[in-house]
């Protein structure tokens, strides 16, 4: 499989979440995120997009502790990719604030919030 089949795949899955059929999107966008895994390699931030449009799927079918590994190593490519870079991934931000709102739902202090942000960031920067 190649790239632009996981573009397809994953563009169909958002389409199926934003209408509601999420039982049909999930296969999908769990594709789509193995073939660019496998195109790109585990850390690419082209995998970090895939893996935090997961991470929504399965937060929006209230599967929050299957999203929050998810999120949280999107996370971490997109703290990388701006570490190496020097530039801001486009879509750190909107990742860091997703990750803020999953884990008060899954009955995280602020206390442990700050603490695991922390954690992502150091972990972004030791890899």
């Amino acid at each position: 499989d190649h790239p632009i089949v996981a573009a397809a795949l994953n563009n169909l899955g958002q389409l199926l979440q934003d209408t509601n059929r999420l039982e049909e999107a999930e296969p999908l966008m769990r594709r789509a995120l193995a073939i660019d895994e496998q195109s790109y390699g585990a850390d690419h931030p082209q995998v970090a997009i895939y893996l935090h449009n997961l991470a929504a799927l399965l937060q929006a079918t209230n599967r929050l502790g299957e999203a929050e590994p998810l999120m949280r190593r999107a996370l971490v490519i997109f703290w990388r990719f701006t570490r190496i870079t020097g530039y801001e991934h486009p879509h750190l931000a909107a990742a860091m604030g997703n990750y803020r709102h999953l884990l008060p739902a899954m009955g995280r202090s602020a206390g442990e919030i700050e603490a695991e942000l922390r954690t992502v960031v150091e972990e972004a920067a030791s890899g």
